[in-house]
């Protein structure tokens, strides 16, 4: 599946309302992101598939690929793009197994080999950070920029900084081969979603040397 690469969506939708949070997911999708993670780390699965379904409705309407945080049977239920894994989850060859070739399938990666290694199995695109430390509740573990252009040059399928990045920070990557930027906070948290994705995305593109689609 092609998909475009500047601005990835990585969702977070904890102590939110879900008409607030469904209206952000919106807004970023007519700000132009390139594609939409949704990542519920502490919903039940009947939370997790209805809030799917709900987000699947809105990306379909704005043409955009929803890929779903490690759940492959949620993936499957709602027909989303494809599936992010990270390093403790299902192997990526037997996801693809299940999943298919014409599915996305991303990888968290930290260290070059668990890049290459990635990529071997069959990823389409990596996810490489943190970058910087984040607000969200997951556990941060900082990659050196250095590793994040290691990957860059010695991996042939798209990579993604990810990692506390926002439209002011993310000069720092103005020299590494990436394809694009993940980010949460910064779109979650903004005022106003709609004209921050727009101006951030028109950022990104201008800073990254690869435009191109897979």
């Amino acid at each position: 599946m092609k998909f475009n690469q500047a601005l990835y969506f990585i969702t977070d939708s904890s102590d939110l309302e879900e008409d607030k949070f469904l209206n952000i997911v919106e807004e970023a999708l007519i700000g132009g992101v390139d594609l939409i993670q949704l990542r519920e780390k502490t919903k039940s699965d009947r939370e997790f598939l209805d809030i799917a379904f709900k987000i699947k409705n809105l990306t379909d309407k704005y043409n955009t690929p929803l890929i779903i945080d490690d759940r492959i049977d949620i993936a499957l239920i709602v027909d989303a793009s494809g599936i992010h894994l990270g390093q403790d989850d299902i192997n990526i060859k037997y996801a693809r197994k299940i999943l298919g070739k014409d599915k996305i399938i991303g990888s968290t990666t930290k260290t070059l080999s668990q890049a290459i290694e990635a990529e071997n199995d069959g990823a389409d695109y990596l996810g490489v950070g943190a970058i910087f430390n984040t607000t969200t509740k997951v556990k941060t573990i900082i990659t050196k920029i250095s590793t994040l252009n290691e990957i860059c040059d010695n991996t042939n399928i798209p990579v993604f900084a990810i990692g506390g990045i926002n439209d002011i920070n993310y000069k720092v990557l103005e020299n590494s081969n990436i394809n694009g930027i993940c980010t949460v906070s910064a779109i979650m948290k903004s005022e106003n979603p709609r004209e921050y994705t727009k101006e951030f995305k028109e950022k990104i593109s201008n800073m990254i040397k690869n435009k191109s689609t897979v």
